[in-house]
């Protein structure tokens, strides 16, 4: 890959030659609009950590409406910050969870209302194990 210009690259990939120009770059919901040899594509782009929060049930994919909350590892809950019929917005702490000798602080990544709590404080949790449900 090799950059040609401001917005444009030239690629080789398995033989092929492509040319790409960016259109568009959507920080906020990490979207690029590319021109790659006269056909506009539109993809998303996410990282690791885009991946374990989608995994969590954080995602942006629920346009900021949460829907529930998974261990994203295997770990021991320290610490329950809300109940049933609480209210949520973004960055809220929502449990605290040790893992791997750490303390992660699991928050929230929009909003939402508190369903169920489904683990208890001082309970081993397995990853993808449902922590907390939303309404």
């Amino acid at each position: 890959m090799q950059q040609t210009g401001a917005r444009f690259w030239h690629i080789l990939h398995k033989g092929r030659s492509y040319s790409v120009e960016l259109i568009r770059r959507n920080a906020e919901d990490k979207t690029m609009t590319l021109r790659v040899n006269n056909q506009v594509y539109t993809v998303s782009v996410k990282d690791k950590m885009d991946q374990l929060l989608e995994q969590m049930g954080l995602g942006a994919a629920g346009a900021g409406k949460l829907k529930n909350l998974k261990a994203p590892m295997p770990g021991l809950v320290l610490d329950i910050r809300v109940e049933p019929g609480a209210t949520v917005a973004k960055g809220d702490p929502l449990i605290v969870l040790e893992a791997m000798k750490m303390e992660n602080v699991l928050k929230a990544e929009g909003e939402g209302v508190v369903k169920t709590i489904e683990v208890k404080k001082s309970q081993n949790v397995e990853k993808g194990l449902v922590m907390i449900t939303f309404e």
